[in-house]
C-alpha cells in the first residue's frame, strides 16, 4: 500500500461561501489505470484514489467499512454494468466509485471525495462530497469525473 502525505502541499479556494481544502496527491502520470493509491489527508483520514482505464478519477474513503482496516486503496477495480466499482481485497463487496454506495449491501456507503487535475497534478478534496461521511446508507453526491479546471 502507498500512502502519500501531503500535508503541506494544498491550497484552500473559496466557492459559494463555503472553504475547500484541496490536497495535492502525486502527478497524473504517476498513477496507474486500474490500481488504486492511499492519500493521508491533514486530519489524518485517508483516500483512496483511482484511475479507471477510461482515464476517469476517483477518490473514496480508504476504510473497508466491514473489515474496519485502511484497504481500500488496495481493492480490485472494475465495473458492474458500466459503473466503475472497486472489490474490497478482504471481504470482497463491491462498491460504487461513482457515489460510493456498496452494490452487495444497500446500508453501506464509502464516502466520496472530489478530484481534479491542475496542471498534470491530481488534486483531492480534504471534506467529502455530499453529507453522509459514515456507512449510514445515506447517498453521497456523485463526482463527475477528471476535471481540469483549478480548484
Amino acid at each position: 500500500m502507498t500512502v502519500i502525505d501531503s500535508a503541506p502541499r494544498h491550497s484552500t479556494t473559496e466557492t459559494s461561501g463555503d472553504t475547500d481544502e484541496w490536497i495535492t496527491a502525486l502527478a497524473l502520470s504517476e498513477l496507474t489505470p486500474g490500481r488504486g493509491v492511499a492519500v493521508l489527508l491533514p486530519s489524518g483520514a485517508q483516500v483512496a484514489l483511482f484511475r479507471t482505464g477510461d482515464e476517469e478519477l476517483f477518490a473514496v474513503s480508504n476504510i473497508d467499512p466491514f473489515g474496519r482496516a485502511a484497504v481500500m486503496s488496495r481493492g480490485l477495480v472494475g465495473d458492474r454494468g458500466g459503473e466503475p466499482t472497486v472489490a474490497s481485497p478482504l471481504l470482497k463487496q463491491v462498491f460504487s466509485l461513482v457515489d460510493g454506495r456498496c452494490l452487495d449491501d444497500p446500508d453501506t456507503t464509502l464516502a466520496v471525495h472530489e478530484v481534479t487535475v491542475i496542471d498534470g497534478v491530481v488534486a483531492v478534496s480534504a471534506q467529502p462530497s455530499g453529507a453522509s461521511t459514515q456507512t449510514s446508507g445515506t447517498s453521497v453526491r456523485p463526482r463527475s469525473g477528471t476535471e481540469t479546471t483549478s480548484p
